[in-house]
């Protein structure tokens, strides 16, 4: 008994620090301009893991919540709280593949999921045929859109 109240006032102290204000998203500051994939040469500002899920075709072409038009084919992402423009490499961790992707959109809907990544950023990292995996994300450059 004594164990699982131990493991849930730790299970329990992890999720609060996860419900922190989304001030620890503000980094070093935003970003001069928008960064595109595989510019970065710098210093790891962020890092965090979770689940990630691709979307395409029912979304291609239509408007993303920064209001640039998504492309299944472009690498992109969706986070719920990173500010638009902001580059992040993404790692497939159970094969160590990794992508970077600028987030342009606002997602994913499902709370279990930490981001949603474009068609061609899934293909990268090898998660098409699995359709969710277990990611490290590390932020690169912070975006400065705050959408």
């Amino acid at each position: 008994m004594k164990t699982f109240l131990a493991v849930a006032m730790c299970a329990s102290a992890l999720y609060l620090a996860g419900c922190s204000a989304a001030a620890r998203f503000t980094g070093a500051g935003p970003a001069s301009s928008p960064v595109s994939p595989s510019t970065f040469h710098g210093k790891v500002l962020l890092t965090i893991q979770g689940v990630a899920s691709y979307y395409s075709e029912g979304f291609n072409g239509k408007e993303t919540a920064s209001g640039e038009i998504f492309d299944k084919n472009a690498l992109t992402a969706a986070h719920r709280e990173f500010p638009f423009g902001t580059l992040l490499r993404v790692t497939n961790l159970s094969n160590n593949k990794n992508v970077e992707v600028v987030v342009n959109d606002r997602g994913p809907v499902d709370r279990s999921r930490i981001i949603d990544l474009s068609e061609a950023a899934a293909r990268d990292i090898g998660m098409i045929k699995d359709g969710t995996v277990l990611v490290r994300i590390q932020v690169l450059k912070w975006g400065n859109n705050d959408k």
